[in-house]
């Protein structure tokens, strides 16, 4: 089925800039947009900051319903994440870093549209457009309005929405069961173990230096050719706790193996040592890659456990508590970007309880994640299978 291709400036009544506004420190005087605020693919009111401006000014840089906020300067990673407004306040101003695009919705169904500028067919266009520095990277209206996307008949749009959202609901209840089931364990965790920072049942203590060993990760260039390997990088950590699929992974091509100590092995815990997002710094996974050969950026840190005292799964939700990673974080050092090393890693006292208990815990999470696992497939292919839905859609073929 074919479709007539239109520019994004085709179907908008606007796209524009955000209002340059200094925000207030508190919480006075009208919301107003920010990163933050587009988190998760949808307008998150309690992310927004505050302008000290009055109940006139700016009115039109106001949110209206339907329309979409795409992020224009950001790490190149985040660079076109976008979210629809379908809210009736009139009150929020649209800030810095944000494009405002507003449909007319007399040709473009604004979910349709929304779709569309999240799906992967339109985020490949972006790199086109796109303008990089140290730091960031940035596209302007200008380039942004040119674009094209297909236009098929408005009540085909409607009907492509709907399925759209109904599939989007459904990958959302996942993540929220993931999210419902970490919680629930990290409950059982503390209940069965106490704060790791605190140590309230008077656990043993050690380091983990005393316990196995750290390895900084290689930092891979590009052009070499010859052997394939997978590699463990941040992009993957997300808000997995465990990586056992490799296939999720992105393959490396280099000229020879790396040595058997940047190779990673089941149990091993892996750390995000430096990142531009303070809140992937310290994060931890465990990988499972069954006996897979697999390596780790130089953004990360490997932890190899070579006692018997002590397992990587308890480790692993050891390190996931707030209280142990703000411990981990006041050792961190660096200006734009906060980083963990192997020194502040093993200066960090670890409670040891009996293995015993450790394994208790840990038969738990098995128990919990096969249930989970049974009921709602992994993230990655449900996030697989919406994508690969949307891509159907918008070429005529749903």
């Amino acid at each position: 089925m074919s479709w007539p291709l239109v520019s994004l400036d085709d179907v908008s009544v606007h796209i524009r800039n955000g209002a340059s506004i200094k925000q207030s420190s508190d919480m006075a005087g009208l919301p107003i947009t920010r990163i933050e605020t587009i988190a998760n693919r949808e307008i998150n009111l309690d992310k927004c900051g505050y302008a000290d401006v009055g109940g006139n000014e700016f009115l039109g840089h106001r949110l209206g319903s339907g329309d979409i906020l795409i992020s224009h300067i950001n790490s190149e990673k985040h660079l076109g994440k976008c979210a629809i407004y379908e809210g009736f306040r009139d009150d929020i101003i649209h800030g810095m870093n944000l494009l405002c695009l507003r449909p007319k919705q007399e040709i473009v169904f604004p979910r349709f549209l929304f779709h569309y500028l999240s799906s992967s067919v339109f985020l490949q266009m972006i790199p086109a457009i796109t303008k990089k520095s140290v730091n960031q990277a940035s596209f302007t209206v200008t380039a942004f309005k040119f674009l094209k996307i297909p236009l098929p008949p408005l009540p085909e749009q409607q009907r492509i929405a709907a399925i759209l959202d109904k599939a989007d609901a459904i990958r959302r209840k996942r993540q929220q069961a993931i999210q419902l089931a970490d919680d629930f364990l990290r409950a059982v965790f503390l209940d069965m173990f106490g704060d790791p920072v605190t140590n309230p049942k008077g656990w043993y203590t050690d380091s983990l230096l005393s316990h196995g060993s750290f390895k900084n990760g290689l930092n891979y260039g590009r052009g070499d050719s010859g052997v394939s390997i997978k590699c463990l990088g941040v992009g993957d950590f997300k808000a997995l706790k465990s990586i056992s699929d490799m296939s999720t992974l992105s393959t490396l091509e280099l000229n020879s193996l790396p040595s058997h100590d940047y190779l990673l092995k089941d149990g091993d815990l892996v750390f995000v040592r430096s990142n531009g997002n303070k809140a992937l710094v310290g994060r931890c996974i465990t990988i499972y890659t069954n006996e897979e050969q697999v390596t780790f950026s130089g953004f990360c840190i490997r932890y190899r456990v070579s006692s018997h005292e002590i397992l990587p799964e308890y480790l692993n939700y050891l390190f996931r508590t707030p209280s142990m990673k703000k411990s981990m974080l006041q050792g961190g050092q660096g200006a734009n970007i906060q980083n963990i090393n192997q020194k502040i890693l093993s200066e960090i006292s670890i409670p040891i309880p009996p293995s015993k208990m450790q394994k208790q815990f840990i038969n738990i999470v098995k128990r919990f994640d096969k249930t989970l696992n049974k009921n709602t497939n992994s993230e990655y292919y449900t996030a697989q299978i919406f994508d690969s839905l949307s891509q159907q859609a918008f070429s005529g073929k749903l």
